[in-house]
């Protein structure tokens, strides 16, 4: 059985909320979990544990991805809060993910970075996050709409030496879009598979020794895929390109 860690989403204690409202939840959308779940092969949620617990699980996986929701607080980056703090993101999140994320670095276990994991990849690697597109680029290209939410989509295309078009076969691909911040600065040493053709923006990257650490990501959401099938690219390829760096 290959076993998967997700990293977790959190909802911070509220007391408004009916249910669980004092406590802390961690999860992952389940859109989430049904992409991942396959033969043979088990998604596992990884706890908000103290380091040396959370250990003895991490070393348990065969592989790691690193999911959407939050974005990712700009101190993390090194940046200072633009709009009076509009867009605080969720620091407790970062520096646990970065935890895990170098765990599996170091440890050269397979990582696959989905929207906020990809932007999480770019920001261990020293890269730095528009902390809002339309805002900070003037882009006119809609990136994310909070109300069709997983039925945006546009094209991007795929760079000459790009992992996507070993895996699709394409210069061109259309993916959907629910993102508001944007790769800012590369971090070091990833190599640029696709970018959004009309505003140049970043949308999937790899390392650059994929032989040592295999580590890519996507500023889309894959497993969202099914509510504009048909129109967005199948996402089975992409996801059997990392599972079969598992086995």
């Amino acid at each position: 059985m290959i076993k998967i860690g997700v990293s977790a989403c959190f909802m911070y204690p509220d007391p408004t909320r009916a249910v669980f409202g004092h406590k802390q939840l961690s999860y992952f959308e389940h859109d989430m979990s049904r992409f991942l779940s396959r033969q043979g092969v088990m998604p596992i949620l990884l706890p908000d544990l103290p380091w040396n617990e959370l250990t003895q699980f991490l070393e348990e996986m065969d592989g790691f991805v690193f999911q959407g929701g939050a974005d990712i607080a700009p101190g993390t980056y090194g940046e200072t809060p633009i709009e009076g703090g509009r867009w605080p993101g969720d620091a407790h999140r970062d520096q646990y993910e970065l935890k895990i994320m170098d765990w599996a670095f170091r440890h050269k276990k397979p990582i696959f970075g989905i929207c906020r994991g990809f932007q999480l990849i770019n920001v261990y690697f020293g890269g730095k996050m528009y902390q809002d597109l339309t805002l900070e680029t003037g882009t006119s290209t809609e990136h994310r709409n909070a109300e069709r939410y997983d039925r945006i989509f546009h094209e991007v295309t795929c760079t000459e030496d790009s992992l996507l078009r070993d895996i699709y076969s394409k210069s061109s691909l259309t993916v959907n879009s629910v993102h508001h911040q944007g790769v800012k600065l590369l971090g070091k040493n990833l190599i640029v598979d696709a970018i959004s053709p009309t505003d140049q923006i970043i949308e999937a990257f790899h390392f650059n020794q994929m032989n040592e650490h295999f580590v890519m990501g996507v500023q889309w959401h894959p497993e969202f895929s099914h509510s504009l099938s048909g129109t967005v690219i199948d996402p089975e390829p992409l996801i059997n390109y990392f599972l079969a760096r598992l086995k």
